[in-house]
């Protein structure tokens, strides 16, 4: 098992590095966040192994049993839309909140992490592809929703986050990557989270400053 994950994350890293490349970027400016909702404790811990610190979870009570078994030095990123009711464990557990896709979601973030002193990095979702059942700000509510999320003193915006239509042809994925990327600069945002197994390539070559990979690290 060991083996075939240091593989497949070379692989990965390649693909990533090869892609930077293609565009002129740094492939030192884009971090790999391994998503392993699907797999245990062993397996983050042989990620962990070579040289992966960032990891991502959806499930917040199975993400809480793997990470009291994990390294304290692991960066934790959730990826689901907040539910007020879980507020108070995102901050508690996890460095990142991937998926701000609503005021009222940054609101109690805002409130758990006064609660506990702490402070939370976040990005904002954003639905660029229009569809009806993607979560996130559409994209003209951004700028009222940046100024509004700004002004909670405990969230840093690290930036915008998206998910592309799912097996979406090229030229849709470079519309909605190269679409956030835009929004991205316009709103004088540095982080662009977009990009997982099957389109992280073409994320990279579009402005992704963070890839979020599952299976093809663990197939």
């Amino acid at each position: 098992m060991k083996d075939r994950i240091a593989h497949n994350l070379r692989t990965i890293r390649h693909r990533i590095q090869e892609a930077a490349l293609r565009v002129n970027r740094d492939p030192a400016g884009i971090t790999l966040v391994a998503v392993t909702k699907s797999v245990g404790v062993d397996e983050i811990l042989a990620l962990y192994e070579q040289g992966v610190r960032h990891f991502a979870e959806n499930r917040l009570e199975a993400a809480l049993e793997k990470i009291q078994c994990c390294p304290a030095d692991i960066h934790w990123h959730y990826l689901a839309p907040i539910q007020t009711r879980k507020a108070r464990d995102v901050v508690a557990h996890f460095s990142v909140a991937e998926a701000v896709d609503r005021i009222k979601a940054a609101q109690a973030l805002q409130k758990r992490c006064t609660e506990q002193d702490r402070h939370l990095e976040i990005f904002l979702e954003a639905n660029i592809s229009g569809e009806e059942s993607k979560h996130g700000f559409e994209a003209e509510a951004l700028p009222e929703a940046l100024d509004a999320v700004r002004s909670l003193d405990r969230l840093r915006v690290k930036g915008l986050m998206t998910m592309a239509p799912w097996g979406a042809e090229e030229e849709m994925l470079r519309q909605c990557f190269g679409g956030l990327r835009r929004l991205n600069d316009t709103l004088g945002l540095s982080g662009c989270s977009m990009g997982m197994t099957d389109d992280f390539e073409i994320a990279v070559e579009e402005g992704s400053t963070e890839v979020r990979i599952g299976r093809a690290l663990f197939e």
